[in-house]
């Protein structure tokens, strides 16, 4: 029985379901009744057709889940000699459930949790091992979901910009439990981005890919964070970075200029560096110039003044720094490396603590609890 097939052919079969007139929830739920049978049926022999077969046994599984309903009678009557899939219309299917999973009511906790769910194929209890809550407090949060975008159909228009924001969201969280977060975005942005040729969506598909490229690199043994500088760039992944500048440069040739695709652009240059010395900072300032122009985000304005720090020296960065919110996350951590760049040790090492007493993860707090004690130790 072939689990990656199942979870691929997932989110189209739930989408033929709603489009034959399930409504969300119930499509869901007749589809994960039909992979249970799949898990028991495959494991003596996989069908010739297994989509097909997936198709057939979900609306079976509807039909006897509603049968006592007149309206639905009718419904059963109306489609069922529509059991076998329409081809070429399975990508279409996908994008249109990856825009009910984002739809614009939901929470984005909500929305990314459904998304995993539905489209992603990852169980209630795989959901809730990776973002650390109860399995009950993820399935309430996935019922709720579900219940919101029940009456919502596939053939109304959705929100590509929505639906890229939680696979950047999913993308963000990493890896946890025995779900890699990051992994599961970068498959599901591969689909958004064949689906609707979007030069956003590529855009994100290069970020997802660049910056995976140097996850071997990103961390020591023990679980400690290494500083981009100071990574091994021999394990960073060059099938990956050169599959992401592809993708990247056929974007940014079409020249409809977006976040992702910037923020792509920014770490091609730093995949494109063979030592951090020859990192072409000025280029990276320019790029986050256009980041700031598109998303006016206080976050790109703080990397672009580390940026600024780097390309016109560590002054010109605090100067930078100075003009925004000290209240920001990571603004100490920023003025921090600035002072210390600038040869201030002792304000350095004062702002690393600082920063790590506020930081929101164990390996970000560790590390910079480390830079401050190296500091105070010279």
């Amino acid at each position: 029985m072939n689990a990656a097939l199942l979870r691929t052919l997932t989110p189209t079969v739930i989408a033929v379901l709603v489009r034959r007139g399930a409504d969300f929830a119930a499509a869901e739920d007749a589809v994960q009744e039909a992979l249970i049978e799949a898990v028991r049926v495959w494991s003596a022999e996989e069908p010739r057709d297994p989509q097909g077969w997936l198709i057939t046994v979900s609306w079976r599984k509807f039909l006897d889940a509603t049968r006592a309903d007149a309206s639905r009678r009718q419904r059963e009557d109306r489609v069922q000699a529509e059991l076998t899939p329409v081809p070429g219309t399975e990508f279409d299917d996908t994008l249109q459930l990856y825009f009910l999973c984002a739809h614009p009511s939901l929470s984005p906790s909500s929305a990314v949790a459904l998304t995993l769910r539905a489209v992603g194929g990852l169980t209630t209890r795989q959901i809730a091992q990776a973002y650390l809550v109860p399995e009950a407090t993820m399935a309430q949060r996935i019922s709720r979901a579900k219940r919101t975008v029940a009456g919502v159909r596939l053939n109304q228009p959705g929100d590509l910009a929505t639906v890229l924001r939680v696979l950047y969201l999913v993308f963000n969280e990493g890896y946890s439990g025995e779900v890699d977060l990051s992994a599961e975005a970068i498959r599901l942005a591969r689909q958004v981005a064949a689906s609707s040729k979007d030069e956003e969506a590529a855009g994100l598909l290069a970020l997802m890919l660049l910056h995976h490229a140097r996850r071997p690199a990103r961390t020591k043994a023990d679980g400690s964070l290494v500083p981009l500088p100071e990574q091994d760039r021999t394990l960073w992944d060059t099938r990956l970075i050169a599959e992401g500048v592809d993708i990247l440069q056929a974007a940014l040739a079409r020249d409809r200029l977006g976040e992702y695709q910037a923020q792509a652009a920014i770490a091609a240059l730093h995949a494109d560096a063979r030592t951090a010395a020859e990192t072409d900072w000025v280029q990276i300032v320019e790029w986050y110039d256009e980041l700031v122009r598109l998303t006016d985000s206080p976050v790109a304005r703080l990397n672009r003044a580390v940026a600024v720090g780097e390309a016109d020296g560590p002054h010109a960065g605090l100067a930078a720094l100075a003009e925004l919110d000290p209240a920001l996350p990571r603004h100490t951590a920023a003025a921090a490396y600035l002072h210390e760049r600038a040869g201030d040790a002792v304000t350095a090492a004062r702002l690393y603590a600082e920063a790590a007493r506020a930081a929101t993860s164990l390996p970000e707090r560790d590390h910079l609890t480390r830079q401050a004690a190296r500091l105070h130790a010279t």
